[in-house]
């Protein structure tokens, strides 16, 4: 495999969230999140993954399974070891942009994600997706 270049640039979107794949290898995934203020995940985990969660711009509150917060700002990251619950919510004024980077132990796992119901997912978001809104035409965030 060679090495590849990336850029943190995500189109503007109109709601909900977005997930821009930027670059992977075999063990790693990385992509930046984006999602307009108040905007939220359910509460999950990933089986045989680590994840490490890093603000770009806006602000983060990552939660665990007792609900209990830990509110990042632009510059600030977190790590999260395979199996461990938690969801987050951009809680910012402006939409918050989260360089994500997933690191598989092993062997690619059969379930990718877990919510706290049970329901588990086993397809990679190795697309770009929009979920909850649409793009913008012709605007974009970036890192400045």
């Amino acid at each position: 495999m060679e090495a590849s270049t990336f850029k943190l640039k995500t189109p503007h979107i109109t709601g909900g969230r977005s997930h821009t794949p930027l670059a992977q290898t075999e063990h790693m995934t990385i992509g930046l999140n984006y999602y307009i203020p108040g905007r939220k995940n359910k509460l999950h985990t990933h089986p045989g993954e680590d994840h490490t969660f890093v603000v770009m711009d806006g602000q983060a509150t990552f939660y665990n399974k007792d609900h209990q917060p830990t509110v990042l700002n632009k510059g600030e990251g977190i790590i999260l070891p395979e199996n461990h619950y938690y969801y987050f919510q951009s809680t910012g004024d402006r939409p918050l942009a989260l360089f994500r980077v997933s690191a598989k132990k092993g062997a690619k796992p059969k379930v990718l994600r877990v919510d706290s119901e049970g329901n588990k997912r086993t397809d990679e978001e190795i697309d770009f997706v929009v979920v909850d809104g649409e793009t913008v035409e012709g605007k974009f965030w970036e890192l400045s």
